[in-house]
């Protein structure tokens, strides 16, 4: 790490809220010093004690906060290619479900998996959503439904930040889906093993947050809340996979635990909306999914926007129903199929990111924060959500390193 720096270019991206759209500083100056941001402004202005510190010259290039992916699964066994396959062919879910497919068909490749092996797996995504200027990742389990492999794809997901120079934030979704030896039995399975093991979890130092599914294919409010009760007593943030396939009142639920997120959200009504304005719950939009799954019902954006609820993207990275590992794709595609602006999808994947997963010190440019900058070959912010499929990532800088 440079203890001492001073970086320069025509643009800077700070998404800070302000007069100037995207926070832009333009003809500036950045100080960095021990990893965080010490000075921000016009070159014109910086102050001589900065003069004799080590300078790079970045011209005309973009700088903005470096990218936040705050909703992934990217630790699992396996993956649900064939069953891609088999549904474009005219295969059932039914049918996929009969033939070994489904989620469970990761549960029991993550289960067979070593913890090694998950690690290394998932650092083919990881790679991928770093090379694209993300310094930041939340990582869920809830593809091993029982206690040791649960535990143990929190261990792969707490080796990433070892192995790479990245931060990682979990979060327990032991309440994910209902295994097959619980199929008639999901209260027992709630309260004999994904409560048990949260314990485990959090005596282990293992979990950041507590997640969950609420929907009809997965655990109800009533079993939702059982767990968040457990949370609670432990001190633990909560999240929410709400309201993606119907309303089950799950963002509510959520927003009633002070929830830090509520994601998915397609079929969030208004008083669900007003719920998570009045907590301060961030709606995190997943367009991978709404795109894989081919859904037709978006988020309420409007209604966010109206009751000022903070919106974040991520690329939900799973193997079945978002495999994604682009934060720009996502971008792209959550302004063109829910239609948010670029600065809006900008804010989503820094600003409003970092609110989602609890973080006040990154997601923005300003002195105290973490120097975790995203360097662009590009002139404007909105081209990072209008090309496809292209990455124009210069320079990622990670708590003040390149």
């Amino acid at each position: 790490m440079v203890k001492k720096s001073v970086l320069f270019s025509t643009r800077v991206a700070t998404m800070v809220h302000g007069a100037e759209p995207y926070g832009m500083v333009k003809d500036a100056a950045l100080a960095v010093d021990g990893g965080k941001v010490v000075w921000i402004g016009p070159k014109e202005a910086l102050p001589e004690k900065y003069d004799d510190w080590s300078a790079t010259d970045y011209g005309d290039r973009l700088i903005t906060p470096a990218l936040i992916d705050a909703h992934t699964h990217v630790v699992f066994g396996g993956n649900r290619a064939v069953e891609f396959e088999m549904r474009l062919n005219g295969a059932s879910y039914e049918e996929i479900a009969r033939a070994g497919g489904g989620i469970l068909s990761t549960v029991t490749a993550t289960r067979l998996a070593s913890e090694d092996e998950l690690l290394a797996d998932a650092l083919t995504r990881v790679d991928a959503l770093l090379s694209e200027g993300v310094s930041c990742i939340e990582v869920k389990s809830g593809y091993g439904l029982d206690t040791d492999t649960e535990l143990k794809m929190l261990r792969s997901a707490r080796r990433i930040a070892e192995a790479r120079p990245v931060r990682v934030k979990t979060s327990f979704l032991g309440a994910h889906a209902v295994p097959p030896e619980y199929k008639a039995h999901p209260d027992d399975y709630i309260d004999n093993v994904c409560i048990p093991t949260l314990r485990r979890a959090h005596e282990e130092g293992l979990v950041d947050a507590v997640d969950g599914f609420c929907e009809g294919i997965a655990f109800n409010p009533a079993q939702i809340a059982r767990v968040f009760d457990v949370a609670k007593e432990l001190d633990l943030p909560v999240k929410l996979h709400a309201e993606q396939l119907s309303n089950l009142g799950g963002a509510a639920l959520a927003a009633s635990y002070g929830a830090l997120s509520a994601d998915h959200i397609e079929y969030l009504d208004e008083a669900g909306v007003a719920a998570m304005a009045k907590a301060g719950t961030v709606g995190v939009l997943l367009p991978g999914a709404f795109y894989t799954l081919h859904e037709t019902q978006v988020p309420p954006v409007d209604l966010l926007r109206q009751y000022g609820v903070p919106i974040s993207l991520a690329t939900d990275c799973n193997p079945g129903s978002s495999p994604l590992t682009s934060l720009l794709l996502t971008m792209n595609m959550a302004c063109t199929l829910f239609r948010l602006t670029p600065e809006e999808a900008l804010t989503g994947v820094t600003r409003h990111a970092a609110q989602a997963l609890g973080l006040d010190d990154t997601g923005k440019i300003a002195p105290g924060q973490r120097a975790d900058l995203a360097v662009w070959d590009v002139e404007h912010p909105a081209e990072l959500s209008y090309r496809i499929g292209f990455n124009p990532l210069h320079t990622r800088i990670s708590g003040g390193s390149v």
